[in-house]
């Protein structure tokens, strides 16, 4: 059984009268980046769309697929904590998260069909509004590849240096590359906000550019809006153990700091948050918790007390970025219809591509199939 709240009915355009939310209906994606996704659809006319006959494909979720942080081993002589209990401050603060997801819709006989789609929502005196951006379809094949990799280099999300990446690869940069789009939208026209994000703030890979990231921070800083970013796996372990497995003991709200942990690790990867363990209600789960290296402690954790008087905390998640999760999702009744509208729209023929592991195992073929 899934837990469900109650909420009041917001209309999809209803923004909240303050300005530090309002000027999110101005909210614009690059001409270029939907001019892409438009002509490489043209390549899709008439062609055959092969989906799987079984198990609809599994969205990805941007901060959920970005590449593995490596661990960060600690040993027992530098390890230094602390237990902070919080009380929650409840005043007019906006709340806004974004989330954003894509998923695989079939393939042609020259390449694949995603979409990606993106969702910001916001919390003011607990009255919810959402905002849907997509989803944009896509036909990536190997001859617009060239097109999508000069889109990713402009906005820094692939290395001139490397090669051509798989064409799945580019599904992936695509979703991620719309997330800081939406991120430096939100930070740039925000202010005085709380902003949500769905990972963490490690930077230093090629789903989260080291240079953005930081310009995104900056343009947060300056308007006076802190960001934090909740994880809900992390790669940090102490002794062996998961970093969220330290504060399960304790009461509610609470954060948990491990002091001295190192600012990189040995490759390239840069922690640009301060990181914690956040245990913010009761339930089964902490999470690990980022926020902005070079906003004040006392000003971080004022945010997140603010955070915790203006949003409902469902197991300890922000509800207004468990929102942006499930509004940024496709379903399954999605799926099916984009691909329905898809089909009608560029004259393709729908062919179920059996599973091949299911013909040769049966139910012993269990293996998630791209």
């Amino acid at each position: 059984m899934i837990g469900q709240l109650e909420y009041a009915t917001t209309l999809k355009y209803n923004f909240p009268n303050p300005p530090t939310v309002s000027t999110l209906k101005e909210l614009q994606i690059p001409q270029r980046f939907i001019k892409l996704s438009l002509a490489s659809m043209q390549s899709v006319k008439g062609r055959y769309l092969q989906i799987q006959s079984e198990n609809l494909p599994t969205p990805i979720i941007a901060g959920d697929h970005s590449e593995i942080e490596e661990p960060i081993p600690m040993n027992i002589s530098s390890v230094s904590a602390r237990l902070m209990p919080l009380k929650p401050l409840q005043d007019e603060t906006p709340i806004i998260a974004v989330d954003v997801s894509s998923v695989r819709l079939g393939e042609t006989d020259v390449g694949i069909l995603c979409a990606v789609r993106g969702a910001i929502v916001w919390s003011v005196q607990r009255k919810y509004g959402y905002l849907r951006i997509g989803p944009f379809p896509f036909h990536i094949t190997e001859e617009n590849s060239r097109e999508v990799m000069s889109l990713l280099r402009f906005y820094r999300f692939f290395p001139s240096g490397l090669g051509s990446p798989r064409l799945e690869d580019m599904q992936v940069r695509l979703c991620n590359l719309v997330e800081r789009w939406l991120q430096m939208s939100i930070c740039s026209s925000s202010y005085g906000s709380i902003i949500l994000w769905d990972g963490s703030l490690t930077a230093g890979t090629t789903d989260s550019p080291l240079t953005l990231i930081r310009r995104i921070l900056e343009e947060a800083k300056n308007r006076l809006n802190t960001v934090l970013a909740f994880s809900k796996v992390t790669g940090i372990r102490v002794l062996g153990r998961r970093m969220t497995d330290l504060v399960l003991k304790y009461p509610p709200p609470c954060l948990f700091k491990m002091d001295e942990l190192p600012h990189s690790t040995s490759g390239s990867l840069r922690l640009l948050g301060n990181v914690y363990i956040a245990k913010l209600a009761w339930g089964l789960s902490a999470f690990r918790l980022d926020i902005d290296r070079r906003v004040r402690e006392e000003e971080g954790l004022r945010a997140l007390r603010r955070l915790l008087g203006n949003d409902i905390l469902y197991q300890g998640y922000p509800e207004t970025l468990r929102l942006a999760h499930i509004l940024s999702t496709f379903t399954a009744s999605e799926v099916i219809g984009i691909q329905r509208f898809v089909a009608q729209r560029y004259n393709l023929r729908i062919v179920v591509r059996p599973s091949v592991r299911r013909t040769l195992f049966g139910p012993f073929g269990t293996r998630f199939e791209n």
